[in-house]
């Protein structure tokens, strides 16, 4: 066998992860500006929102953004999901 020294530590700080492909978690409760949620979807990030309100009036703002760009959102227990254009929230097994 021949020595092969393999760093995984110093691998993984070499990788280049792409700004989007999170998962973000928040609190829709008017504080954060209805851009900063646009702009992170955008980005190409789902999202969990814990609903501290009225879903209407809190998704107002940017709700219509994130459909008109490919997105989904859906209300599931308490919280609201949004997922990026190309990204499918899959309810199969709500039923």
């Amino acid at each position: 066998m021949s020595d092969f020294d393999l760093d995984l530590q110093t691998a993984e700080g070499e990788i280049e992860f792409p700004d989007g492909d999170r998962i973000v978690l928040g609190v829709l409760d008017s504080s954060t500006p209805p851009e900063e949620w646009v702009a992170a979807v955008e980005a190409g990030n789902a999202l969990v929102l814990d609903i501290e309100g009225e879903l209407p009036e809190l998704a107002e703002g940017f709700a219509p953004q994130v459909k008109e760009m490919g997105g989904e959102l859906i209300h599931f227990r308490g919280f609201l999901v949004v997922a990026p254009p190309g990204v499918e929230i899959d309810t199969d097994r709500l039923n």
